[in-house]
């Protein structure tokens, strides 16, 4: 029998889906973040998902949603090709989303996620040097995102997921991550977020932090790629 923490993945996998007819460019992005298998499929429904956002940014320059959506396409592009001089492209961008709209928790848990996300995979030096990422800049931005997103599990949940990948002792994320079960879900994003929290937290109350922290890079956006 598989273990617990698998079947929990596979199930969250599934809850992650989105229909393909018709698809927005916010959905395009969940669907290659969560559900695509192949690397090349995912990459080329994150070029859509960005053209679709660039073409609405074209009719309406301050369409949040979009420029958001835009910004992060790009940052998936990089981290599944490993293209350094994009990575510090969308780390701009995401710095100017939060400057332009400092009250948008998305962009805060977006820019967050960039950071954090960079210094556990290559080590705090290392991810500094190469494209800039900084720990405590990446945690104050997953804080902000907490504090305007009031009790919406989307964002309790992926501040949480993210400083578990980061740390798995980290108590800040254990609380995160339990608060995520409790929040809000007014939209499906967030439901979806509540369901991962719920799935992470099986091999956390065992005591299985390396298990916790395993699958939560998994369920984190493009985790089924391994990094």
């Amino acid at each position: 029998m598989r273990p617990t923490w698998v079947r929990m993945l596979t199930m969250v996998a599934a809850a992650w889906a989105v229909p393909l007819a018709a698809e927005s460019p916010r959905e395009m992005l969940v669907n290659a973040a969560f559900n695509d298998r192949d690397k090349a499929q995912a990459i080329a429904r994150i070029e859509r998902a960005h053209e679709g956002a660039s073409a609405r940014i074209g009719h309406a320059p301050n369409d949040q949603d979009a420029l958001l959506v835009q910004a992060t396409a790009r940052g998936y592009r990089a981290k599944l090709t490993g293209n350094r001089g994009e990575a510090i492209a969308t780390r701009k961008m995401f710095e100017a989303l939060v400057a332009r709209f400092p009250r948008n928790p998305e962009a805060q848990v977006a820019l967050g996620a960039w950071h954090v996300g960079l210094v556990a995979k290559f080590g705090g030096i290392a991810s500094r040097i190469a494209v800039g990422a900084q720990k405590g800049i990446g945690l104050t931005a997953l804080d902000r995102a907490v504090a305007l997103g009031g009790d919406r599990a989307m964002f309790l949940g992926l501040a949480g997921l993210l400083r578990l990948e980061l740390d798995p002792g980290d108590p800040r994320a254990i609380q995160l991550t339990e608060a995520a079960v409790r929040g809000s879900t007014p939209t499906a994003i967030d439901r979806l977020v509540q369901r991962a929290a719920v799935a992470v937290l099986v091999p956390l109350r065992r005591g299985d932090r390396k298990a916790a922290q395993k699958l939560a890079e998994r369920v984190l956006p493009l985790g089924q790629f391994g990094g």
